[in-house]
């Protein structure tokens, strides 16, 4: 015997319900009650598991940045890359190898220089050529990101390439992510969003965060830290470095360092970095250490230099230049400087976080204060409530009895879709409300489709058990087609929108396949149960 057996001439019926799958849609409802329950509740009070949808931008209030990755920026540098390689391996070549004219055009995104024996210019090539970097092109192969060409009167071309350039650009906007997510997690920053948007461009969200200024020092700074020799014998008046040196103002700049192109040993090899104080000072400093390859390098480095002094360099700026005094094997050294404990822990996290592959700039800020927040809020529940409140009302009065067993299975949508949208630990927005707004709507669409069949099977004469299974049946082909359509038009919105677009979009699609969910089958249960208890002779439509 069935759990709901509505008797012999509706055994097959769609009507009828065996007790597993009465259960089983009673035990879906009450799971999505039960991840919807944290939404009420202290996160601090809710254990591990819980799971709690998250206020946007909007209505928490907070600081919104868009950040562009400055591309040029790495041009320059690879371009820079193969100048210093041209002109080393011209030197170490055996005859040396004499050239003019060797220079990087950065629009043209090229090196040249000219061979002075034109019979040298593939020597020359030869040396760039085996500087490439190996760049991925599509479909796992791999191509030079530089093509290098040779002309009859000497004249050498290292030009790097659109495909180089493309997965440069690329790489670099997926690790700027990757770093600016360190940092921000490093500050204590909760919840924040951040993603790509566009080619080159990453949105920053930072709920809670009213004043970036911080945040946005933090993000704007490369972080690249070098440590170079200093050059003793150059003359810091001249009005350009001599070959192989470079000019670099101090932190503060009033003072100029001569300071050696070749990196002896690179941040990158850092493995930690804390602030604190020095204990025979009291000043504060940044405490750093070397992975295995940096305390090797700086070894080396610091024993074949005792007594010259070593700079180290952030963001072409030289924070210290202190005089080697001993070799430095342990792989640990103090970055000191006129640092109080702010700068000092900002400092940290920069190291910690690791150097952005190319300077970020701020294209676009916006802050939302908390009142802000709360006052949309407030219009939203209240947009909310009212709508619930209308269409409540109308499909009471429109439907009847059936009408309000359709309300009954709306409050089952939206607690199901909030716990949906709880488990999935999602971010509500401006957008996100008004998408379960329209889903309020939307998910009664089902249930007019069905109510109206029904009244028309009723007046053609049908017995209420007929016209109620027709009902149902009849217009489930046309809540499929319509719910796919609005499926359809919601993917498209997440595929090609950004943002609060994708919000609603993800909103809405949520919405849209439980509402399917609730109006065919819950509100079948309902009647379900209703007729198997009444067995009324006529239907209240």
């Amino acid at each position: 015997m069935g759990f709901l057996d509505l008797g012999q001439d509706s055994v097959a019926s769609m009507m009828y319900f065996a007790r597993w799958k009465a259960l089983a849609v009673v035990g879906v409802c009450l799971l999505g009650m039960l991840l919807s329950v944290p939404n009420l509740l202290p996160r601090s009070v809710l254990p591990d598991w819980a799971r709690q949808i998250s206020l946007g931008l909007d209505l928490r209030g907070g600081s919104y940045l868009l950040l562009e990755v400055d591309t040029s920026a790495m041009v320059r540098e690879r371009l820079e890359a193969l100048v210093d390689t041209a002109r080393r391996g011209t030197a170490a070549a055996n005859p040396r190898i004499l050239y003019t004219g060797l220079n990087a055009n950065q629009e043209q995104r090229r090196i040249t220089l000219r061979a002075s024996d034109p019979a040298r210019a593939g020597d020359i090539a030869r040396l760039l050529r085996e500087a490439a970097i190996a760049v991925p092109a599509g479909a796992g192969v791999t191509q030079p990101d530089i093509e290098v060409t040779t002309s009859p009167d000497g004249t050498v071309t290292a030009t790097l390439t659109e495909v180089a350039l493309r997965a440069k650009s690329s790489g670099a906007v997926e690790q700027s992510i990757e770093i600016v997510r360190r940092r921000i997690d490093e500050t204590g920053v909760a919840e924040a969003l951040i993603a790509r948007q566009g080619q080159n461009r990453i949105l920053v969200q930072l709920p809670g965060v009213e004043d970036p200024a911080r945040i946005k020092d933090l993000l704007g700074r490369t972080a690249r830290m070098t440590f170079h020799l200093v050059d003793e014998t150059a003359n810091l008046q001249a009005p350009t470095p001599p070959a192989g040196t470079m000019f670099l103002p101090g932190e503060r700049g009033q003072e100029r360092y001569a300071v050696r192109r070749r990196v002896e040993v690179d941040g990158a090899n850092l493995t930690d970095a804390r602030a604190g104080q020095d204990g025979r000072t009291g000043e504060w400093v940044v405490n750093f250490a070397f992975d295995s390859v940096g305390t090797r390098r700086f070894a080396e480095i610091t024993r074949q230099n005792v007594g010259r002094p070593f700079a180290i360099v952030l963001d072409d700026k030289v924070i210290t230049a202190p005089v080697i005094r001993e070799a430095i094997t342990g792989g640990r050294g103090q970055i000191s400087g006129s640092f109080d404990v702010r700068g000092a822990n900002d400092l940290s996290v920069l190291l910690r976080a690791g150097a952005l592959p190319a300077p970020l700039t701020v294209v676009e800020e916006r802050t939302v204060g908390p009142e802000l927040g709360a006052d949309a809020i407030r219009a939203g529940l209240l947009s909310l409530a009212a709508g619930t409140a209308f269409v409540f009302l109308y499909m009471g009065f429109a439907y009847g009895f059936f009408g309000w067993l359709a309300n009954i299975a709306l409050v089952a949508n939206v607690i199901i879709m909030i716990g949906i949208l709880s488990v999935m630990g999602a971010t509500l927005t401006l957008p996100g409300i008004a998408g379960i707004v329209l889903t309020l709507g939307t998910a009664l669409d089902a249930n007019v489709l069905i109510n109206e069949r029904i009244r028309e099977e009723t007046k053609l004469g049908r017995p209420p058990l007929s016209a109620l299974e027709a009902g149902f049946s009849k217009a489930s082909g046309t809540i499929l087609d319509s719910n796919l359509t609005n499926l359809i038009a919601m993917g498209c919105l997440y595929a090609f929108g950004s943002g609060p677009v994708k919000g609603f979009a993800v909103t809405v699609a949520i919405g849209t396949i439980v509402q399917m969910y609730t109006a065919t089958v819950v509100v079948r249960l309902m009647v379900s149960i209703w007729y198997r208890r009444r067995r009324p002779a006529v239907l209240p439509t």
